[in-house]
């Protein structure tokens, strides 16, 4: 039996898998009384994609509405954090910036068993595949091109103006970084990988200096937006549970991880010949990037993309460990965790070409 391809298996709505289906006459009554203009009565599915945050449409006759929740056991600790989800959409809706309007957050878990959020349902196209099938080659530069004018808006963004002085710790961004998904690795470990553990060593002994503070996402990549239905350009990013205060280089650098791993059908990009295909080359986005944030260049690239493999691995093994006490929110995560120990052989590599193995 073949498996399907990420656009359709991850694409779009389910009916609500019974281990995830919530009370519904319960949070009827929470959006009568929290969101405004609310009517039922709803409907509710589940959306395909996303392995952390189960996430359902509510459909009501006026409007549709998407919520995210917690998942249910227990939980590695600052994990599933959907109040700060809530928090930075809120506080970056006003500016401009292409993300959902929010409508209510609740942090009573009686009312459907965990912590959850609502915002608006935002139409458009979401898309896995890297290669953007299906649009001229002019329409996929033109997406490439303003993704990166996205994520430079975001790195712009004052956030101690929008009120988010306080949404992470300053400096040491990567140490921290580093330190926070050894620890969840170790929580979530199912078998000992050599690779990992050495650069559970190598990188905290290596860090770049760092030079800027902003508002990262944490996971920019090509399926955590919204496209618009026919122009090449980005209207809502989705998915901020990594999101916090620090190097806006993390961010960037797991960006261009599309371009140097294996081309996987899914986003990455690596060995494909971009010319044809209109899609912006490394060197091209780097040099983008640089010109809407005000810099020269990026160094050490390797160095990010040995953490940025690194950290990948973390956050897959922290899936392996939910599938393992059986909480995982996707019956796509058992294929997640093979692409643990090959992250972590590339992640070795670059470390070495870094010069830090």
């Amino acid at each position: 039996m073949s498996t399907p391809a990420p656009q359709d298996a991850f694409s779009g709505v389910k009916p609500v898998e019974e281990r995830h289906k919530l009370d519904e006459a319960a949070l009827t009554r929470w959006l009568e009384a929290n969101v405004a203009d609310f009517a039922g009565p709803l409907t509710m599915f589940q959306f395909k994609g996303g392995q952390s945050n189960p996430t359902y449409q509510i459909v009501t006759p006026a409007q549709k509405y998407v919520l995210r929740k917690k998942p249910g056991g227990k939980l590695l600790p600052s994990a599933h954090a959907v109040d700060r989800e809530y928090r930075v959409i809120s506080a970056l809706h006003p500016t401009g910036f292409p993300v959902a309007r929010t409508y209510g957050l609740c942090t009573d878990d009686s009312v459907i068993g965990a912590m959850f959020y609502v915002m608006e349902m935002v139409e458009g196209r979401i898309i896995w595949d890297g290669l953007i099938p299906g649009v001229t080659p002019e329409h996929r530069r033109a997406i490439y091109e303003h993704k990166i004018a996205t994520l430079a808006q975001l790195h712009n963004t004052d956030y101690a103006a929008i009120g988010l002085s306080d949404y992470g710790k300053p400096g040491n961004y990567f140490a921290r970084q580093i330190d926070r998904w050894t620890k969840q690795y170790k929580l979530s470990e199912t078998e000992t990988i050599d690779e990992m553990n050495q650069l559970m060593e190598w990188l905290p002994q290596t860090i770049p200096p760092g030079e800027r503070t902003s508002i990262v996402h944490g996971d920019y990549r090509l399926d955590n937006m919204v496209l618009h239905a026919s122009e090449p350009r980005v209207i809502a990013v989705l998915d901020w549970e990594l999101s916090t205060l620090g190097d806006p280089l993390a961010d960037f650098t797991y960006y261009l991880m599309s371009w140097v791993l294996p081309r996987d059908a899914r986003s990455s990009l690596g060995g494909i010949d971009l010319g044809p295909h209109g899609i912006p080359t490394l060197d091209e986005i780097v040099a983008r990037y640089c010109a809407l944030t005000g810099r020269e260049s990026i160094a050490n690239l390797d160095w990010y993309f040995a953490y940025n493999a690194f950290r990948l691995a973390c956050i897959l093994q922290g899936i392996a460990g939910r599938v393992r006490d059986g909480t995982a929110a996707s019956a796509h995560a058992l294929e997640m965790i093979k692409r643990i120990r090959p992250l972590a052989s590339a992640a070795a590599g670059f470390a070495q070409r870094a010069g830090i193995a």
